[in-house]
């Protein structure tokens, strides 16, 4: 089973959509050109930079710039591929039994690390712990990404605000020629637009799309658990395979015993379950006469 590249459309046109139309904005007044300055522009995104620099190690910050190209494409695992794996893999297992278990080809990693630990008979506590610690460790890694994103969005407004005191004092400081005072409010000025565009257009979105997807991977990853401790049990493959649908939204739930019914299946079909205008009351075995005390 191998990890589908994915292209994130919502993020490429939401991103493309949001300068498109500040863009248009921009066009619509007449003079784009008044909209770009390059000491304004290198104040807000060099400063936000090097200050977030200051809070992180640079490890931390050429990671959350690689992390964010996740956020455009992704390599995402199916999760009801995941499921039918697994229940292939506890059917073959209730058949051949443990020893019989090749996990060479097995994917995701995950998947193969726990069920390794599975067939070396480690303790099913052990087993658990380690991977829950695997899953906090990566959701840890995937946090710093998060972080100095988060960390850009909090300061690039601030160094706006820092870009717009510097352009008035710049101003204040030479009133006399009236010939620089327009570049000087225009720094003022453009400086709170990059900021507030690198904070709300970028930085802040790119944070809530990592979030999102350290989610799903930590929801993938509890399905994975449950699945291979639900192997080692040995649970009957239709009892597992319920309890790891409940992971999916039930419009995503393509298996399971009541869509895919199957002959051996815990409890009788439901077409076989008789409805409840069908069914009799039970008779007592025993009712007491007319003079017999109760």
């Amino acid at each position: 089973m191998k990890k589908k590249n994915i292209t994130d459309f919502a993020t490429i046109i939401g991103l493309l959509g949001a300068c498109g139309v500040v863009m248009s904005a921009l066009y619509a007044g007449g003079k784009f050109s008044l909209f770009f300055n390059l000491q304004a522009f290198l104040l807000v995104v060099g400063g936000s930079s090097f200050i977030v620099l200051i809070k992180f190690n640079f490890q931390h910050f050429l990671r959350a710039a690689l992390i964010a190209l996740k956020t455009f494409f992704v390599k995402q695992e199916n999760p009801q591929s995941i499921i039918d794996t697994i229940i292939d893999i506890q059917k073959n297992v209730r058949i051949h039994g443990l020893l019989t278990l090749n996990t060479d080809n097995i994917s995701p990693p995950y998947l193969k690390q726990g069920l390794n630990y599975v067939v070396d008979n480690i303790n099913p506590i052990i087993i658990k712990n380690t991977l829950h610690k695997e899953m906090l460790h990566t959701m840890e890694r995937h946090q710093s990404g998060i972080k100095v994103f988060r960390a850009l969005a909090d300061v690039s407004p601030a160094m706006g605000m820092i870009g717009t005191l510097i352009g008035l004092m710049q101003m204040l400081s030479d009133l006399d020629d009236p010939s620089n005072i327009g570049p000087a409010m225009a720094v003022a000025l453009l400086t709170t637009l990059y900021g507030a565009m690198m904070a709300h257009m970028f930085a802040t979105p790119i944070a809530d799309k990592l979030f999102l997807r350290n989610q799903e991977e930590h929801l993938l990853k509890m399905l994975i658990t449950d699945g291979v401790l639900g192997i080692q049990q040995a649970l009957h493959p239709y009892v597992l395979e319920e309890m790891l649908l409940a992971y999916l939204p039930g419009s995503q739930r393509e298996g399971g015993r009541w869509k895919n019914p199957h002959p051996t299946s815990l409890g009788r079909h439901k077409k076989n379950i008789p409805h409840a205008e069908h069914l009799q009351p039970a008779q007592p075995h025993y009712a007491p006469t007319e003079n017999e005390p109760l």
